[in-house]
């Protein structure tokens, strides 16, 4: 019987995937998150949630501007993965054409983009820590929400055009993504540094979601 791959053996694609486990869970199984897929939020507590994003995909898709040209965070620049047009569109459907006047960052999401600002703009691996950690997520568990809010809140189209991704298939996506991942020039050392940024971004996540759950009162359907 072989002996397992070490951390070193791994593909950096399957090694970001193991390393990121826990944390991933914890995400998932958040207080708000787990009340969002309980039924348990207005869709104004929803429309808390797509606030806090498009903040966080302004500044991450601004790093992507900013690293467009760079050999190696280039292949990572997928301008059909961008969110912000759609964040916009499901907030004027949520909140009115006069969004931009209404909506404002929780403390953790203000801490989330100073950290995308710090590390994504000039250091490739910073941008593909934080990169990783929301589109592919996105482009997996957030299909869940999708359909939550279709048969839970009867909001499809504008409301929910945040995971309506126009990438084609999306598991032959997430391979090439996988792909770039693991033919991207890091050394062992640039692997570790981009996995603990990738888990700074997960922990960036856990806490707008944390910030969110002080506000379930408010929101509670």
């Amino acid at each position: 019987m072989a002996a397992p791959l070490t951390a070193e053996q791994l593909p950096f694609s399957a090694l970001l995937r193991e390393s990121t486990r826990d944390v991933h869970e914890r995400a998932h199984h958040s207080a708000f998150m787990s009340t969002l897929f309980d039924g348990g939020l207005t869709l104004d507590g929803y429309a808390r949630l797509v606030t806090q994003y498009y903040f966080i995909y302004q500044a991450i898709e601004e790093a992507a501007d900013a690293q467009r040209d760079h050999p190696v965070a280039a292949p990572f620049v997928v301008d059909e993965l961008r969110r912000v047009p759609a964040l916009e569109a499901d907030l004027a459907f949520f909140l009115g054409e006069d969004w931009a006047d209404r909506i404002e960052p929780v403390p953790a999401t203000e801490d989330y983009v100073r950290r995308i600002r710090t590390v994504a703009f000039d250091w490739p691996g910073g941008y593909v820590a934080h990169h990783y950690t929301r589109y592919l997520g996105d482009l997996a568990g957030g299909q869940a929400v999708r359909a939550l809010l279709k048969h839970t809140y009867g909001v499809e189209g504008p409301g929910a055009l945040f995971y309506a991704f126009d990438i084609g298939n999306v598991p032959a996506f997430r391979k090439r993504y996988r792909a770039c991942l693991d033919d991207a020039p890091w050394d062992e050392a640039e692997r570790r540094r981009i996995v603990t940024e990738t888990l700074t971004a997960f922990e960036c996540n856990i806490a707008v979601f944390a910030d969110l759950a002080g506000e379930l009162d408010a929101f509670r359907a």
